[in-house]
């Protein structure tokens, strides 16, 4: 009797039952695995998700500093345009009380005039009618800006009597606005025509019967100005 005989079927019986527990337990470690991918899947669709939420946040954060940004220049434009505002108002405010003092000054003048009917309290500038006028509508602001040149230098010399009575006078007298006129007009004819004395200038100044030379020397725009107005 083979004794192997009676061994094979066993060690047969064995190595199938080994392969039916390998196949027996394949199914698992499948299941495992597609657990785990499964797993690895929701987590990763997670995470995704939350990945959006954190880039629209950013997104929203960005725009949020935009707005900010754009505001604080707009608060700064307006801060400096209230400082420009407050600046301007400065300069009106001391404008205004530069001219309360000189009226103050005047009404001084007047009051004093008044208290004394002496004084020059008259209106000196009143013209002859017999006397021709040889610029018409300036001698009056010529006198005016001559007396007004003079209650200046009085004033820097120190002779405050002198620019007191002056100032009554300039005060009682309003320039016609002749003279300030003509010295825009031509001043206006040099400006147009870059200072230069040409043909249309010389022209225009014929007809406004001013000369525009001095012999056969020409003479500059500021000369012609100065010895006109």
């Amino acid at each position: 009797m083979n004794f192997e005989e009676f061994m094979k079927p066993k060690d047969a019986e064995d190595a199938a039952g080994a392969a039916d527990e390998e196949t027996a337990a394949a199914p698992d470690e499948l299941d495992v695995q597609r657990t785990v991918v499964e797993a690895l899947a929701a987590e990763k669709a997670e995470l995704d998700e939350q990945n959006a939420a954190l880039r629209k946040q950013v997104d929203a954060l960005k725009n949020l500093v935009e707005d900010l940004k754009a505001k604080r220049k707009s608060d700064e434009d307006k801060v400096r345009e209230a400082g420009t505002s407050l600046q301007k108002i400065a300069e009106l405010e001391k404008i205004i009380d530069e001219m309360r003092a000189a009226l103050g000054n005047v009404g001084e003048v007047l009051s004093r005039n008044s208290e004394k009917p002496e004084s020059s309290q008259v209106a000196l500038l009143d013209r002859n009618v017999d006397i021709g006028d040889r610029f018409v509508g300036e001698t009056r602001d010529h006198v005016l800006e001559v007396l007004r040149e003079a209650r200046d230098s009085s004033e820097r010399e120190g002779r405050l009597r002198r620019a007191q009575l002056l100032e009554a006078v300039l005060v009682a007298n309003e320039p016609l606005g002749e003279l300030a006129k003509k010295r825009g007009e031509i001043e206006k004819l040099f400006n147009d025509n870059g200072n230069i004395v040409n043909g249309m200038v010389i022209a225009k100044l014929e007809e406004m019967g001013i000369a525009h030379k001095e012999g056969d020397n020409y003479l500059l725009a500021s000369e012609i100005i100065k010895r006109n107005y």
